[in-house]
């Protein structure tokens, strides 16, 4: 299903769904009292202005900071939490800063339930002159296309083509996949279940489109890790549906190896496959299935053809640690 998706967003086909048509009526009636729910659960549409220098001690004479960007929806804009440094973009500068020894100038330009749509405004706002264009872009997106029925080849095609600008501007692209909305609290059975089908199906069609522009993935799913399913007072916001700050923290974690291996941070001997942790090359469709269903997992370009497509390397990075940084220089 993830390849007949990424295939129809290719080449402009748009009858792929995601969830039959039978279930439609089921899942509208559910959606509506999980939005409810959500609504209710006293959370501020407020997000942190993050945007600034993080890292600044590390700056040398003539050495401009690494300039990293964040595009997508209100997980990439950190919605849910009240501090700056909490937001998952003050997170990763942070963190990349501490192992580039360099400061990162953030920029971010996510909207709060925005849609792939709002994909090609946000390239925009980034690439736009006389802003010099970013090192490296990270990319969260998804949740709201499922949850508005966005046909999923207009979502991959705005994301593909997303992914295709930016990277012949010259920058490394990373996308967070579509997180797994089987996880959020307020979502009951059997919308639970389809929820779960749509968002992984989507995640593993965002791989295949991404990884074929040149960009590396890494699956969300239920927010990275068994953590969440235990733990949901902690790691959900007030709505149950954001992350909180402990959330955001956990998925920094599992992006920012990704972000150092991009950006040629990551010692070469780890970027060999190893066995041991089932990591490997796979035609591209079959690692982004293994993605999808497995969260923290990465997915890179590896060999442009092959008996079976394009050929990806599955990487199951170990997780970097970040902490809560406020930017020493406020941009605005």
């Amino acid at each position: 299903m993830a390849r007949r998706i990424a295939a129809g967003a290719a080449y402009g086909g748009g009858g792929v769904g995601l969830v039959g048509a039978a279930a439609v009526g089921l899942l509208l009636t559910e959606m509506r009292m999980a939005r409810r729910h959500v609504n209710n659960g006293g959370a501020s549409g407020r997000v942190p202005l993050a945007d600034g220098v993080y890292g600044a001690g590390y700056g040398r004479f003539g050495e401009p900071p690494l300039r990293l960007a964040m595009l997508g929806d209100s997980t990439a804009a950190g919605q849910g939490v009240h501090r700056a440094g909490q937001t998952p973009g003050a997170l990763l500068a942070a963190g990349l800063a501490a192992v580039a020894e360099r400061p990162v100038s953030l920029r971010n330009v996510a909207l709060p339930g925005a849609t792939s749509d709002d994909l090609e405004r946000q390239v925009a706002l980034v690439l736009a002159a006389p802003i010099t264009a970013p090192d490296i872009c990270v990319i969260m997106i998804g949740a709201n296309d499922v949850t508005r029925r966005i046909p999923p080849t207009r979502s991959v095609r705005h994301l593909s083509a997303t992914v295709r600008r930016l990277r012949s501007a010259g920058a490394e692209v990373v996308v967070g996949t579509c997180p797994d909305l089987g996880t959020i609290e307020p979502v009951r059975q059997p919308l639970r279940w389809l929820a779960r089908r749509a968002s992984r199906q989507l995640a593993a069609a965002q791989t295949i489109g991404a990884v074929e522009q040149g960009g590396r993935t890494v699956s969300l799913g239920d927010l990275l890790g068994p953590e969440f399913a235990a733990n949901p007072r902690e790691l959900f916001g007030p709505d149950h549906y954001h992350p909180s700050a402990e959330g955001y923290a956990t998925a920094a974690m599992a992006v920012l190896p990704t972000l150092c291996a991009a950006l040629g941070l990551w010692p070469a001997e780890e970027e060999q496959p190893d066995a041991s942790r089932r990591e490997g090359f796979l035609p591209v469709a079959r690692a982004a299935a293994e993605a999808a269903s497995e969260a923290g997992t990465e997915v890179a370009a590896a060999m442009p053809t092959g008996p079976r497509g394009p050929w990806a390397l599955l990487k199951r990075r170990r997780r970097r640690r970040v902490r809560e940084t406020e930017p020493v220089t406020p941009s605005g």
